[in-house]
């Protein structure tokens, strides 16, 4: 990797290729499971991404073919927490950067997404996962409920799905997390799937993108008299960018447009 604003660790790879950042939790032998320092290294390297126009979209994915995350590392001695008296946890912080990302995330499930897995999958805005995953809300069996995943997944599934996999702690196949639209495609070759969807993503307007994951982002929380205040300012901002003038200059002329990105 070219550019020393991203740094990995010997827990989460962080690698450039081309206009994507991949994030690769490399816990093979924990089945991925978070640690404090991948979630930290990984809430940076989200960060450290908004301010580069270079990076398109931000894939997030585990070592190996058996696990995407399976949760929280329960073999460590503080698994939830490290510090009682800190009001922002290391998951939390994640999500809330996930949350603020107007860089698309994209969840490339190779394996078991369990627990604390399933909110690394949740705030992605899409995801692709191999036909042999699993799906999974185990906290009730070790005594615990999944609490934070819940702000990123409440609104993914149906309130039936979602209680069910919360009150047994049963998982789900990949079949039934396509069918409740947990995940946007599931595949036997999660690469070549993974690829088509980028390349979709990746010739279209980067600024249309940003900005636009911004609108969505915010419209979600807003009752819909606000939300018609705020979209009908950001469509003419929206206008007023260079890539949408070249995108209907492009429609005009018959080519494919030259996107600046601004």
């Amino acid at each position: 990797m070219s550019n020393s604003a991203f740094a990995s660790n010997p827990e989460l790879s962080v690698e450039q290729r081309g206009p994507v950042l991949w994030l690769t939790i490399t816990r093979e032998e924990r089945r991925n499971a978070m640690s404090h320092g991948v979630l930290a290294a990984m809430t940076q390297a989200i960060s450290a991404a908004q301010s580069r126009r270079d990076i398109r979209a931000i894939v997030i994915t585990g070592a190996g073919v058996k696990a995407f995350c399976a949760g929280a590392d329960l073999q460590s001695a503080n698994a939830f927490t490290t510090d009682y008296s800190e009001p922002h946890g290391h998951l939390a912080q994640l999500l809330r950067v996930a949350r603020a990302s107007y860089v698309p995330l994209i969840a490339r499930v190779n394996g078991a997404c369990m627990a604390g897995g399933m909110g690394l999958m949740s705030m992605c805005d899409m995801a692709v996962a191999a036909r042999h995953a699993v799906f999974g809300l185990p906290e009730v069996k070790v005594g615990v409920f999944p609490a934070q995943v819940l702000s990123v997944l409440q609104h993914l599934i149906p309130r039936r799905v979602l209680s069910e996999m919360c009150l047994t702690g049963e998982p789900i196949t990949s079949a039934q997390a396509l069918e409740v639209g947990l995940v946007n495609y599931v595949d036997d070759d999660v690469d070549a799937k993974l690829q088509w969807l980028l390349e979709r993503l990746l010739d279209k307007s980067p600024a249309a993108i940003r900005r636009g994951l911004y609108t969505m982002k915010k419209v979600e929380a807003m009752a819909f008299e606000e939300s018609m205040s705020f979209t009908e300012s950001q469509i003419a901002l929206f206008t007023l960018t260079d890539d949408a003038k070249e995108g209907q200059k492009a429609f005009q002329e018959k080519r494919k447009p030259n996107w600046a990105g601004q």
